[in-house]
């Protein structure tokens, strides 16, 4: 009796230490008036009902096990049970975080989140394992390894993808529209995200593709903007700048993204219980496109900071948004170091577009709505299409001879009769239905213009 009074005692005055020492931190910020106010309301008898559970799994689970292990369990499952985006980072995890915002990390290249005790995919990153495997938005991943996730943690999960340069692992997929789960292999890589990619879809008109929010975004869209204007005379007709599968990142880097574009005005204010949580962010005075116009790509990929730059080139009436309603993530993490080397990533606040919109669970809604579609080039023995010239009888060419010459009415041929250097397409853009559409939306806007 005296032993399970002493474990009692004890287990006690540890989550009370704790819990004292963490509720410390918090009050100091508050005042001396309300710590009194707020240590009253501490919950002993809940505190007690934990302790009581903590010295029963120590002395009855069918395995020894240690105290460092059902304490950091517990400060989990705290934080996991507050939203799927709070979690407790040991000090290795707390690593891997840093190495992810920088640009370069091991594993599969996908951004992932729970739902329903599974594994959602919010988006494959670019040129990584991930994507190159046909991962898809919204695929449940429900084996990793023949391990079923169904109570797993998102970090034990997290850290299962994760491994050696090579080494393989299986994902059992469940996708919308399969009736069978689909069985994948995938080998581990060491992920380098180059966030920023930029090319000229048409003379005049250029893309740039931000696949996730780094620390240095934000220089890499500068740099991207200024070759594109460079190869086209100094500046742009249009922009399509396509945050699809864009899982988000770092805030400020999406606060410089948005005002690479914006001259004026309010970007984005996050709220939120503390005083250093509530933020605004405002555009300064310069626009590195000159007020060219700008389509902006979203889906059910696009998250977070994704979010954060549609909703304010949108709200500022800057940028037309194209595509699907996006993912819905409007909360901020704080990243909280603690003093053993791990950290706490804690949702702190909610962030607001510039006219108060808040996207958590919301999303973005784009001004012009595209399913998902692919186009397709047809070769010409498969064409079902009937010209002119294929009609049986047609009249034949007329050769114009004003002013002695002979001039073709195929407007599209240059001297050799090849296609202009400014009509060439990349066989991928006549495949993606929405930055077809979104380069025909830039060239009317540009005609209007004129």
């Amino acid at each position: 009796m005296l032993k399970k009074k002493a474990i009692f005692i004890l287990s006690l005055g540890i989550m009370l230490g704790v819990f004292i020492g963490i509720c410390g931190s918090v009050f100091a910020e508050k005042g001396s008036a309300e710590v009194a106010a707020d240590t009253e309301t501490l919950p002993y008898e809940d505190l007690r009902t934990f302790t009581e559970i903590f010295g029963r799994i120590k002395r009855d689970y069918v395995e020894p096990v240690s105290d460092k292990k059902l304490l950091e369990d517990a400060i989990r499952g705290m934080l996991t049970g507050l939203d799927p985006h709070s979690a407790y980072l040991v000090a290795e995890e707390y690593q891997e975080l840093k190495e992810g915002t920088t640009g370069q990390f091991g594993g599969l290249g996908i951004e992932v989140t729970m739902e329903n005790g599974f594994i959602k995919v919010v988006s494959p990153i670019d040129d990584t394992p991930a994507q190159k495997a046909g991962i898809k938005t919204g695929d449940l991943i429900i084996k990793l390894d023949e391990k079923p996730v169904k109570g797993m943690s998102l970090t034990d999960a997290v850290k299962l993808m994760r491994g050696e340069p090579g080494s393989k692992i299986v994902l059992t997929i469940v996708r919308e529209g399969l009736e069978a789960p689909l069985k994948l292999t995938l080998a581990r890589d060491i992920i380098k995200v180059k966030s920023v990619k930029s090319r000229i879809l048409e003379k005049g008109y250029g893309y740039v593709r931000i696949s996730s929010f780094q620390s240095g975004t934000g220089d890499g869209l500068k740099e991207a903007l200024a070759a594109l204007k460079k190869e086209n005379g100094g500046a742009l007709k249009g922009l399509v700048l396509d945050l699809r599968n864009n899982p988000g990142g770092v805030l400020n880097a999406a606060v410089e993204v948005s005002d690479a574009f914006l001259r004026s005005g309010l970007i984005v204010y996050t709220e939120g219980r503390i005083e250093n949580s509530e933020m605004r962010f405002n555009a300064s005075p310069d626009d590195l496109i000159d007020d060219a116009p700008i389509v902006v790509l979203i889906n059910a990929g696009s998250a977070s900071a994704s979010e954060i730059v549609a909703g304010a080139l949108q709200d500022q009436k800057r940028a037309v948004i194209m595509g699907e309603k996006s993912f819905g993530k409007g909360s901020v993490q704080t990243i909280l170091p603690t003093s053993n080397g791990a950290a706490v990533k804690l949702t702190t606040a909610r962030y607001f577009t510039p006219s108060g919109r808040s996207i958590q669970a919301e999303g973005i809604e784009p001004d012009i709505a595209l399913g998902r579609v692919k186009l397709e080039t047809l070769d010409k023995a498969d064409s079902l299409s009937i010209k002119e010239a294929d009609l049986s009888g047609h009249l034949q060419k007329a050769n114009s001879t004003a002013k002695g010459k002979t001039e073709e009415a195929d407007g599209d041929k240059g001297k050799d009769g090849d296609k202009k250097d400014g009509d060439k397409k990349d066989k991928s853009d006549v495949e993606d239905y929405s930055l077809h559409e979104a380069l025909n939306l830039l060239k009317g806007i540009s005609i209007i213009k004129k």
